[in-house]
């Protein structure tokens, strides 16, 4: 089955924490702080790996959690940091943020990484906050959680050459004769109900891969048919073949036909209408074709490459093929098409904490905040000591009296709330 969609859980493993630990060695009267520091957590890491073809595997898991890191110990032994989970995906797969539809990256390339879940980093031990007048500090940090998100994948195929039509043209058939892939054929239409990839081995060793999308109708920019699940598919082609069934089979007009698909390309994305595009008349075995393809080419003109062809008989093919291979050899890499849902990634500088007054309680948040509270353990006197501190220097005290902030108000930060004290 092909799959080529998926929503998954990926989740960076907590960094571990750091250790609160004294010297003990005889003779040695005065020693100090000898707490290690936690490991850091494992990163979650997509890979592109081009032996791919489709991401059924996230159908049967779709949560995925990297280790955390070793917790710091005595004697100023530091924790093992935790390897990272690496995850192959195919080539071709576009990683967005599910919940704000955010891009992330796209996997083009065989063997590049992108890191989706940053692992926490290690907590410090105590022996990292030992100065001139503290010697004998018993504080330490707990380790920094790592990064959670929901993510789509959205699989395009990458092929050279995309074949396009109306349900019934013959494309399946026409890759079957061309290349060694094996769909489904049958005389009905939408046959085809997922993408086909074939590879065309020319005579002088020439060869590039070819796809077969699955039928397109009216509307199918729109999501009429099967339009938005496969016309991704062709967003990565270089060259279009453009299958007109030339014999009017069930009374449909070939020129008719050619106009309504090239212009369901253009208003699904005007970057498609652009591609260089050869059309193969199709079913030139059937009598009524002859007559049709005159009407197809005064129609076309000079400006598009027309081949009579025969899927069923292989008349036409040889000619076609090696057209296509030339058009190749002067044609770039496919434009990159963005497509209204997806999002441009924008880097904004974010402000370093809010505060904000609801039912009287005033509710502090912010990332570099909330990294500090997860951090802090609350068990420990000193720790909750510098965890205040911390909140003095950023600011957040005097946020508070500015936004009207009483002796005994409640402040809450997470899950924590305590008195304001001015």
């Amino acid at each position: 089955m092909f799959y080529d969609r998926a929503k998954v859980f990926v989740k960076g493993g907590d960094g571990g924490n750091g250790a609160v630990a004294f010297r003990r060695e005889k003779y040695v009267p005065l020693g100090g702080p000898s707490g290690g520091d936690g490991g850091s957590g494992g990163s979650v890491i997509f890979i592109a790996d081009e032996g791919l073809r489709t991401l059924v595997d996230f159908r049967y898991q779709r949560h995925y959690k990297a280790d955390r890191g070793e917790h710091g110990q005595g004697k100023g032994m530091h924790g093992r940091g935790a390897e990272d989970l690496i995850i192959r995906i195919p080539v071709g797969t576009v990683i967005k943020d599910a919940e704000t539809g955010e891009f992330i990256f796209d996997m083009v390339e065989n063997g590049q990484q992108v890191v989706v879940a940053a692992g926490g980093r290690g907590g410090r031990g105590n022996a990292r906050f030992a100065t001139a007048a503290n010697k004998a500090p018993r504080v330490s940090e707990k380790g920094e959680p790592g990064e959670e998100r929901w993510v789509s994948l959205e699989l395009k195929l990458l092929a050279d050459v995309g074949l396009v039509g109306f349900p019934n043209a013959g494309k399946s058939t026409l890759i079957s004769r061309v290349s060694a892939a094996k769909p489904k054929i049958a005389d009905y239409p939408f046959t085809t109900l997922v993408p086909n990839l074939g590879v065309v081995s020319l005579a002088d060793g020439e060869s590039f891969v070819i796809a077969d999308i699955p039928g397109l109708i009216e509307g199918a920019h729109q999501g009429a048919g099967l339009g938005h699940e496969f016309l991704r598919h062709i967003e990565r082609t270089r060259v279009i073949i453009h299958v007109v069934d030339t014999a009017g089979s069930e009374g449909r007009d070939p020129v008719e036909d050619y106009v309504t698909i090239n212009k369901e390309l253009a208003a699904y994305n005007p970057v498609l209408a652009k591609r260089p595009q050869v059309v193969a008349a199709n079913k030139m075995d059937v009598p009524e074709a002859e007559e049709n393809l005159k009407s197809l080419k005064q129609h076309i003109g000079d400006e598009t490459d027309l081949f009579a062809i025969s899927a069923v008989t292989g008349d036409g093919l040889e000619p076609l093929m090696f057209k296509v291979a030339e058009l190749l050899k002067t044609v770039g890499p496919a434009e990159p098409i963005v497509t209204e849902d997806e999002k441009v990634t924008r880097v904004v500088p974010a402000e370093r904490f809010t505060v904000t007054k609801e039912d009287g309680v005033f509710d502090i948040k912010g990332k570099e905040i909330e990294r500090h509270y997860a951090m802090t353990d609350f068990n420990n006197e000193d720790a909750v000591k510098r965890f205040l501190r911390i909140l003095k220097v950023m600011g957040v005290d005097d946020e508070l009296r500015q936004q009207g902030a009483q002796n005994g108000d409640t402040i809450r930060i997470g899950n924590l709330e305590f008195d304001f004290v001015d």
